[in-house]
C-alpha cells in the first residue's frame, strides 16, 4: 500500500522524485591563495551565491609585506660614454695581446692596409698642400719685411714636420677611415654577424678589429711623411712665385733647421693617432645597438671622439718631445 501511494504521488507530481537527491551546495567552500610579488593574500572561502551581497566585499588578509632590501646601485646604469670608453681600453688590451702572441689575420690586414694607405693618399696629399700654402700666406710676408726671409724655410719645415703633417693626416684618416670602421662594425653588430663569427669559432677581435688597428698604425706614418713632402713643396712654390723668396733659400733653411728627431717624432705621433682612431672607431662600432639609427649615432660619435683624442694626444706628445727645444731657427738662419 505504501509503495502504491508513493507511485501515485510521483505520477501526480512530476517534479517529485522517487529517490530524493542529496543536498549538495552549488559552490563548495574552498580556499585559494593569490600570489603577487613579495606578497601573499589569503582570500576568504567562496560562499554560496545567495549569501553574497553588494555590501559584503571580499576581504584579504596579507600574510607578509616584507620586501628584499635594495642595494645602493641596484637601479644605477653607467653612462654610455663611460662604458664605451672602458670597452675601448679593454679592446686595446685585447689587440695588444693578439699582436704579441701573433694571432693576426694577415690577409685581412693587407686588405685594410690597402684601404687605409693608397685609398687615403689622394685626399691627404691635397689637404696637406693647401694647408701648407695657407700657412705660408700667414707669415712669409711679415718675415720678409723684417728681413727674416732666410728663416722662412726653417719655420715651414718645423711646423709641417712637428704639427701640421701628422695632425692633418690624422684628421683626414678619422673622417674617412674611422667613420668607415665604425659604420661597418656597427652594421655587423646590429645584424648579428659578429655572433655568427663566434658560432663559427672565430673571435671578432681577431678577424675584424686587430687587422684594422694594425693597418692604421702602419699606414699613417707613411702618409704623414708624404704629406710633409707635398706640404713643404707647395709652400716653397707659393713663397717663390708670390712673395719672391727663392726655393733654394727655403730648402737650405729647412735642411739646416730640421733634425732627425723632428721627422721621427712626427712618425711616432702618427702611430699614436692611428691607434686612437682605429681603437675608438672599432670600439664604438662593436657596442652599437638600436638598428640603423644606432649605426649613424655610433659613426658620428666615433669621429668626434677620435678627433678629440687626436688633439689631446698631440698636446701630450708635443709637451713630451719638444719641451727643451728652441735652437732650431738659429741654425736655420745660418
Amino acid at each position: 500500500m505504501a509503495s502504491a501511494s508513493l507511485l501515485r504521488l510521483s505520477l501526480s507530481n512530476p517534479t517529485t522524485s522517487l529517490y530524493p537527491k542529496p543536498n549538495y551546495p552549488l559552490f563548495q567552500p574552498r580556499t585559494r591563495i593569490a600570489i603577487k610579488p613579495n606578497r601573499y593574500h589569503l582570500i576568504t572561502p567562496l560562499c554560496h551565491p545567495d549569501s553574497i551581497t553588494n555590501n559584503s566585499p571580499t576581504s584579504s588578509i596579507p600574510l607578509s609585506t616584507s620586501s628584499p632590501p635594495s642595494t645602493l646601485f641596484a637601479n644605477w646604469t653607467p653612462p654610455r660614454p663611460l662604458w664605451r670608453s672602458l670597452s675601448a681600453l679593454v679592446l686595446a688590451g685585447q689587440v695588444a695581446h693578439r699582436v704579441i702572441t701573433g694571432r693576426v689575420h694577415r690577409r685581412n690586414m693587407l686588405q685594410q692596409l690597402e684601404r687605409v694607405g693608397p685609398g687615403s693618399t689622394g685626399v691627404s696629399l691635397l689637404t696637406a698642400a693647401f694647408v701648407g700654402m695657407a700657412f705660408t700666406i700667414q707669415f712669409v710676408r711679415e718675415f720678409t719685411r723684417l728681413g727674416l726671409h732666410r728663416s722662412v724655410g726653417g719655420v715651414l719645415a718645423l711646423a709641417l714636420s712637428r704639427e701640421l703633417s701628422p695632425v692633418v693626416t690624422a684628421v683626414v684618416a678619422a673622417g674617412r677611415v674611422g667613420s668607415a670602421f665604425a659604420a661597418e662594425l656597427g652594421t655587423m653588430q646590429v645584424s648579428e654577424q659578429t655572433d655568427t663569427l663566434r658560432v663559427l669559432g672565430t673571435q671578432p677581435v681577431d678577424y675584424l678589429v686587430t687587422p684594422r688597428v694594425l693597418a692604421c698604425i702602419l699606414a699613417l706614418p707613411i702618409l704623414t711623411l708624404l704629406c710633409f713632402v707635398v706640404g713643404l713643396a707647395s709652400s716653397a712654390f707659393l713663397a717663390d712665385t708670390i712673395f719672391g723668396v727663392s726655393i733654394n733659400i727655403i730648402l737650405d733653411s729647412a735642411r739646416r733647421a730640421l733634425r732627425p728627431w723632428d721627422v721621427l717624432s712626427s712618425m711616432i705621433k702618427s702611430q699614436v693617432f692611428g691607434a686612437v682612431i682605429s681603437v675608438v672607431s672599432c670600439a664604438w662600432g662593436v657596442t652599437t645597438h638600436g638598428g640603423a639609427k644606432g649605426v649613424g649615432e655610433s659613426t658620428t660619435s666615433a669621429v668626434v671622439i677620435s678627433l678629440v683624442g687626436i688633439f689631446i694626444a698631440d698636446f701630450a706628445l708635443s709637451y713630451l718631445f719638444f719641451q727643451g727645444a728652441g735652437d732650431s731657427l738659429k741654425y736655420a738662419m745660418g
